[in-house]
């Protein structure tokens, strides 16, 4: 019975993804998103996840002093928050169906609870981060319980992200990897990191993020800086 009850936890993630890509999806025309867009909704039509969501990306924004930013050419597109936070869901969710030993991984995203159960002992999930140059040189190891880690950067899609104060591709840092409590803000800082390299370690001293911490590829001499808490 608990292999089924956790089964049923399973599929209701599928479901609640599949509902949330309707939600924020930028590719479908017919995704709440894509309404907002092009004006076919107004505010007073939107879902309570959308303004979740967000108020998440304005965070973000706020947190990394506007260098993460959902807004790009005049679209807002709250893809930079929402994976991560989809993820938190999906642990919520398979926790009230049982699990007790959680990683959600939504696309390099990734949201953990309880640790890795085997042979009846518990440790920390091990999460590697890859070289930029190399996918198979894993160059940090972090240990986690629980808790949230995204990684930004422009290795796996390319120069996809834009620094929203110049409208150029973003420069600061080859690959950044946060860690916290929430996996939006973890996303939406990551992708933060890539745009401000090392001047954005000074966000880090803000009380908001006391339980966050990143680890920072350096773009132009490829060393390593980290900040906060790992």
């Amino acid at each position: 019975r608990n292999i089924d009850f956790l089964h049923e936890g399973l599929n209701e993630v599928e479901k609640e993804f599949i509902r949330i890509g309707k939600v924020f999806s930028t590719f479908d025309q017919l995704s709440e998103v894509s309404l907002f867009n092009e004006k076919k909704i107004g505010e007073t039509e939107l879902s309570k996840d959308f303004i979740e969501v967000w108020n998440l990306c304005d965070l973000g924004k706020k947190l990394t002093f506007g260098n993460f930013d959902p807004w790009f050419n005049g679209k807002y597109d709250p893809l930079g928050v929402v994976k991560g936070w989809a993820a938190d869901r999906a642990v919520k969710i398979l926790q009230k169906f049982g699990a007790e030993s959680i990683q959600v991984n939504a696309a390099g995203d990734i949201s953990l609870f309880g640790g890795y159960y085997s042979q009846e002992t518990v440790s920390p999930w091990k999460i590697g981060i890859r070289d930029p140059k190399d996918s198979q040189l894993v160059l940090k190891v972090f240990e986690k319980m629980e808790g949230a880690i995204a990684t930004s950067g422009t290795y796996e899609k390319g120069a996809h992200i834009w620094d929203p104060k110049t409208g150029l591709i973003a420069i600061g840092a080859l690959s950044a990897t946060v860690i916290g409590p929430n996996g939006g803000i973890c996303e939406a800082l990551a992708t933060g990191l890539v745009v401000a390299g090392r001047e954005g370690a000074t966000w880090f001293n803000q009380p908001a993020l006391a339980e966050y911490g990143a680890w920072v590829i350096d773009r132009h001499d490829r060393t390593a800086w980290s900040v906060g808490k790992l």
